[in-house]
């Protein structure tokens, strides 16, 4: 049994398949919601859950803020789950039964010229490294300039290929489970004012350690 751990459905049960999914334990959707309710990014986010399963991450994310969420999963068990866990929760939701793949394909155009704030990859431990580094790039027309993608992974699989219009902003490890924050770079501007500010940081600290 899982549940909906915060937010307006906090306490909603979700229900289950028997088996071919493997959903995010509580305890790490907790702690991967904890950082991105500190990152700022659920408020009114409209919110792709790939590979969603049962729909976990994607209800979590309308639990706490989202505005819409649509669920994509392969298998039509999964699927259907999924489509029950919208239906008990009463939260703003579709459940697409699609392949990743095959579903991302179908918008083409330029990147980061989408409305997706949110994206959600949580695939099969034994995904082929060649399929996720295709579902990343396939992400290009579906979100905004502003977008977080979050890949959760096991830490025996390797890191992301990340496509060009995303680069690696964070990384966290929960017991056997690492998270990934991805989103687009800055401009060449913004890239300048954080580095003169990351490279200004020390000395500032070190003159008012001098001052006390």
């Amino acid at each position: 049994m899982t549940r909906i751990v915060a937010g307006s459905a906090k306490g909603r049960t979700l229900a289950v398949p028997k088996s071919g999914t493997r959903p995010t334990s509580e305890r790490v959707r907790e702690a991967l919601f904890s950082r991105l309710d500190h990152m700022n990014v659920l408020e009114g986010a409209i919110v792709l859950d790939l590979y969603a399963g049962t729909g976990a991450l994607g209800l979590e994310a309308l639990s706490r803020g989202g505005t819409h969420a649509t669920l994509v999963e392969k298998a039509s068990t999964a699927a259907r789950v999924a489509s029950a866990n919208v239906r008990s929760t009463g939260l703003p939701a579709r459940v697409v039964t699609a392949d990743a793949r095959t579903y991302l394909s179908a918008r083409s155009g330029q990147a980061l010229a989408g409305d997706i704030d949110l994206v959600f990859i949580d695939p099969p431990y034994d995904i082929a490294e060649d399929d996720m580094t295709t579902v990343l790039s396939c992400l290009g027309p579906w979100i905004g300039p502003d977008a977080l993608v979050v890949v959760e992974r096991s830490t025996r699989a390797p890191a992301p290929t990340w496509p060009g219009f995303l680069v690696l902003e964070d990384q966290r490890t929960w017991g056997e489970t690492v998270a990934y924050f991805a989103g687009p770079p800055l401009p060449k501007d913004e890239t300048g004012d954080v580095a003169r500010a990351l490279a200004d940081a020390p000395a500032s600290s070190h003159a008012q350690e001098e001052e006390r």
